[in-house]
């Protein structure tokens, strides 16, 4: 019977014929991965990513200034870098995937369909050595670049714990002259009113009779820290820091508790504000480790793709 010229062309050229024409040919079975052309596109890539990441830090640097109103912005300076990783992936990435595609061996006896399938392959590979490469040589810096935001705001959330809420251990700890968290406002306590001359001399005369008050600021912060842990200040110290204020001061006892409730209620606002602000830098720290993180994906996944096109274009040259 005499197949039509239609018939025979298809059937000579479908995969499964082609395949058992050139079963017995000599290059049939050579195994479908270069592993050579891999690590050649690989370390090309990672040197690549290398050389372009320090020209990115280059530029970075001189970009940026210290200097108020000076320099680019930090959303400029975010934009910015996440448009050079994504550029270093696509040049990176393109080099290593076209030389995988171009050096590998030639495959004889396979279909059309395979031979892509295995370009494609061939540049993912290269890409994932490329990736796999570069984080080992450089995991602190891609460690930083990703948890840098998450890194300085727990710093500020640990600064304004060291204020809040160890601050009385850090105080405790050291003495006031020292210039512990509170100094200050145990200061500003002991401070007199420069038109009272004469509950001025009668608080020197006080202080002199008795120099034991000379000495009781430790003691003050060590009140003020213990309210500070149970938050409102106890009655019975409001007395006794009014008492040793009216010493001190030669105010009224009246005075000196006032002015003993309104300098604590001054501080504890001051450590809200700190909490507060602290909150703030440590959302904003953690959005920007995420936007990183997700970027730094989205640029991984274009190099997959890139890498593995360009070995596709790579490998068509090489059986041109």
């Amino acid at each position: 019977m005499i197949l039509s010229g239609a018939t025979t062309v298809e059937k000579v050229t479908s995969p499964a014929s082609v395949s058992a024409i050139f079963a017995d040919h000599p290059l049939a079975h050579v195994s479908g991965v270069s592993w050579g052309a891999i690590f050649a596109g690989a370390a090309a890539a990672a040197a690549l990513s290398l050389i372009l990441l320090m020209l990115g830090i280059g530029l970075g640097l001189s970009a940026v200034s210290p200097w108020a109103r000076d320099g680019v912005s930090s959303t400029t300076f975010g934009v910015s870098t996440i448009l050079w990783v994504t550029l270093t992936q696509l040049l990176a990435s393109g080099m290593g995937g076209y030389l995988a595609g171009r050096l590998r061996s030639r495959w004889h006896a396979i279909h059309t369909d395979e031979i892509y399938f295995r370009d494609t392959a061939h540049g993912f590979l290269a890409w994932a050595v490329a990736s796999l490469a570069t984080a080992a040589l450089l995991t602190s810096a891609i460690g930083s670049m990703i948890n840098g935001g998450a890194q300085a705001g727990a710093t500020v959330a640990a600064g304004v714990a060291a204020g809040a809420g160890s601050v009385g251990a850090v105080d405790m700890a050291r003495p006031d002259r020292e210039g512990g968290p509170v100094s200050y406002y145990v200061d500003s306590l002991f401070r007199r009113d420069a038109g009272g001359s004469a509950n001025v001399a009668a608080g020197n005369a006080a202080l002199f009779a008795n120099s034991s008050m000379l000495n009781n600021s430790p003691e003050v912060s060590h009140i003020i820290l213990n309210g500070l842990r149970v938050g409102p200040l106890p009655e019975e110290d409001v007395k006794y820091l009014g008492r040793v204020v009216a010493q001190r001061t030669g105010l009224s006892q009246q005075d000196a508790e006032k002015r003993v409730t309104d300098t604590y209620a001054r501080l504890q606002a001051r450590l809200a504000d700190a909490a507060t602000a602290a909150k703030e830098a440590t959302d904003k720290a953690r959005k920007a480790s995420a936007y990183a993180a997700l970027w730094l994906f989205i640029s991984l996944l274009i190099g997959a793709f890139v890498a593995s096109f360009a070995a596709t274009f790579g490998g068509r040259r090489r059986d041109a």
